[in-house]
């Protein structure tokens, strides 16, 4: 058995994720991996040559479905591939692994850190997680940076932790391994278009009218935004959102009071209108009759089109 198949093997021993060796540069291989337990945390350190290694489909391990891998560069280069991506990776980035997938890294001569940790200990939404598997965490700033700090002298220096010690510190580097990547995660978002944004608020609008406590402020909670950045959204638009409420709402009762037997209180109240008088003016304001007169059997027809408010229905 050669140099690299023996280091393999002791990976496997370890109970990292299996690699399979690949090409190594130079006529010597000399590699080393140091590995530590930090309560459900697993932890190794590894020193190799330059090279490549890879896990495909048949060497990997159902098992490890359960876990997240984290590998930092603490020296050398890397380049990881998993999936359609790749990631560059330098002294003090981090990248996230699915280790029950095929991945494929090539190096120089490297010195690392591997984490495995419980993959419902992230906190991620599974969905996101999966996101940032294969994508380049930088370690030069933010949560990362700390993350790389506590992980370079970390695994030389995990002897002597009681149990319940060793469980909430492995707690507080599973935390900012999470904040490192939901920061991550943030700066790949890009912002919603303007345009895209305001199509699903008007959406939501129409679909909550008969909302009795549908408001500006409850629009912007739903959508993640302050009821500042709401207003910008709609300054340059014909209606506020407080108006565009009324006019959808006023639209949805002239069509049922054209077409159904309900009376006006009833039809005002299902959509929304707790206040009868107030209705009137608006219905009035609006149309330019009563909305009594909608439902007279001797009234000639209307056109049922939405009209533009009068300067009395803005916001």
């Amino acid at each position: 058995m050669n140099a690299v198949d023996t280091f393999v093997e002791t990976l496997a021993a370890s109970g990292l994720p299996p690699l399979r060796g690949g090409r190594h540069t130079g006529e010597v291989f000399r590699a080393d991996v140091v590995t530590r337990r930090l309560g459900p945390l697993r932890m190794a350190e590894l020193v190799t040559p330059a090279g490549e290694c890879f896990r495909d489909e048949r060497s990997a391990r159902a098992a490890d479905s359960a876990l997240w891998q984290v590998e930092l560069v603490t020296r050398g280069r890397v380049r990881a591939q998993q999936g359609r991506g790749t990631a560059e990776l330098g002294p003090a980035d981090l990248i996230l692994i699915d280790p029950a997938r095929p991945v494929r890294f090539a190096s120089t001569a490297t010195t690392h850190v591997t984490l495995l940790l419980p993959r419902d200990s992230l906190r991620l939404r599974p969905d996101d997680a999966a996101r940032l598997a294969g994508v380049r965490v930088p370690g030069d700033r933010g949560p990362a940076a700390l993350v790389f700090s506590l992980a370079r002298d970390m695994v030389r220096s995990l002897d002597g932790f009681p149990a319940g010690e060793a469980d909430r510190s492995a707690a507080a580097v599973t935390e900012l391994i999470s904040a490192a990547l939901a920061d991550r995660l943030g700066q790949a978002r890009r912002p919603v278009p303007d345009d895209a944004l305001r199509t699903r608020i008007t959406g939501f609008i129409s679909a909550r009218l008969a909302d009795r406590d549908l408001s500006p402020a409850k629009v912007a909670a739903a959508h993640h935004i302050s009821v500042r950045r709401l207003h910008k959204l709609f300054e340059d638009q014909p209606l506020t959102v407080a108006a565009l409420i009324r006019r959808e709402r006023l639209a949805r009762c002239h069509a049922d009071l054209a077409g159904s037997g309900r009376t006006v209180a009833a039809v005002a109240a299902g959509w929304g209108f707790t206040d009868p008088a107030h209705f009137s003016r608006l219905f009035k304001a609006t149309y330019g009759y009563n909305a009594t007169a909608l439902m007279s059997k001797n009234r000639a027809p209307v056109d049922n089109a939405s009209p533009v408010p009068s300067a009395q229905d803005g916001g």
